[in-house]
């Protein structure tokens, strides 16, 4: 597919364009927010024994571990 550059175009074929786009938008399926949400929330929990974000790292797995220390006497 090639690039459109918009300042090739006439003021006509931009907003034949942005009308086009704008079909394939209102035809695009819809769901409520009440059901995607729970959907969501239930793929999270499903998730959430796996997600480092959640579980943690094991230390001997964290390559962001701190080396050593710094012992002040």
């Amino acid at each position: 597919m090639p690039i459109i550059n918009s300042e090739d175009m006439s003021d006509k074929d931009i907003l034949k364009m942005e009308i086009d786009q704008l079909q394939k938008e209102a035809k695009t399926a819809r769901e409520p927010v009440s059901k995607t949400a729970k959907e969501l929330c239930d793929f999270v929990e499903a998730q959430s024994a796996e997600d480092p974000l959640i579980k943690g790292v094991p230390e001997d797995k964290n390559p962001f571990k701190e080396k050593g220390g710094c012992i002040i006497t």
